[in-house]
């Protein structure tokens, strides 16, 4: 059975990809576009199944898109991915024919599932003897986490984001706890003890410079292994993190959930193996 196809214009790549992921993850296929004038084009070529559109893109917004799609008579189904949740914004888009809407600090990776299905059903998971060696040897080779039951703490007020993370780790056999601020993650870190924690900087009340200060000057805290995963991307930001004791810097638009549970590993293996 063929997959159904799902088109993403977004611009934020680290939200780009987390979707993509998660949307290949329940069988879907799925294709990209950072700006509007090329998801735009794309909607026309690919033809997709659905589209997930952001309203805020570079060189055509979502509401010039969402107008050209009427006078062209597409009636591919859309769903909205918006920073706003402002009432006259859902009721405007809502007019122009999209079928649903999602805020983007609200919603999880669970609910984006949700949403594709109620409009163009599941997706379509093959387990071909190939991926199935595949996924295999991955179990194998990552038993050593099991095992050991290491242990990561994210730091993350973003809940998509946050989620994703978690659920790739917890997929790769790592034990995972969230914490949506410095002072739920102190509690966490004292009571549970991660071997790892991957920290945003931008945080509500304590940031995360404060909150790596915090830690690396506590004896009994100090040497856990700290990754900063952040939006900021700029040099003095990265200088003062890793001086402030980091073991890595990752600009969350340059990785992949895949790529930061490698870093994850590999930190870990350092750190105790």
């Amino acid at each position: 059975m063929e997959k159904k196809k799902i088109l993403i214009i977004e611009d934020e790549k680290y939200l780009l990809q987390a979707i993509k992921s998660k949307l290949e993850l329940e069988g879907y296929a799925a294709v990209s576009a950072e700006d509007g004038e090329l998801g735009e084009k794309m909607i026309a070529e690919e033809k997709p199944d659905l589209v997930l559109l952001d309203i805020l893109l570079p060189k055509r917004n979502g509401f010039d898109i969402l107008k050209n799609l009427q006078k062209k008579g597409d009636k591919t189904p859309i769903i909205i991915i918006s920073n706003s949740g402002q009432p006259v914004e859902i009721d405007k888009v809502l007019e122009m024919g999209v079928v649903d809407y999602l805020v983007k600090a609200n919603f999880s990776p669970e609910e984006v599932i949700q949403k594709v299905e109620k409009v163009i059903g599941p997706g379509v998971k093959e387990k071909k003897e190939e991926e199935i060696k595949k996924r295999s040897n991955a179990k194998n080779n990552e038993a050593v986490f099991s095992k050991a039951g290491v242990s990561v703490l994210i730091v993350e007020d973003d809940e998509f984001l946050r989620k994703v993370i978690s659920h790739k780790l917890a997929s790769e056999g790592f034990k995972v706890f969230e914490a949506i601020d410095a002072q739920i993650a102190l509690q966490l870190i004292k009571k549970e003890r991660p071997h790892l924690i991957l920290l945003d900087l931008i945080l509500p009340g304590i940031d995360g410079f404060g909150f790596l200060e915090m830690i690396k000057k506590d004896p009994n805290l100090g040497d856990i292994p700290v990754i900063v995963l952040s939006n900021l991307g700029q040099k003095e930001d990265q200088d003062r993190a890793m001086a402030a004791g980091a073991v890595d810097y990752l600009i969350k638009a340059n990785f992949t959930p895949a790529e930061i549970v490698q870093k994850v590993r590999d930190a870990v293996r350092k750190n105790y193996l």
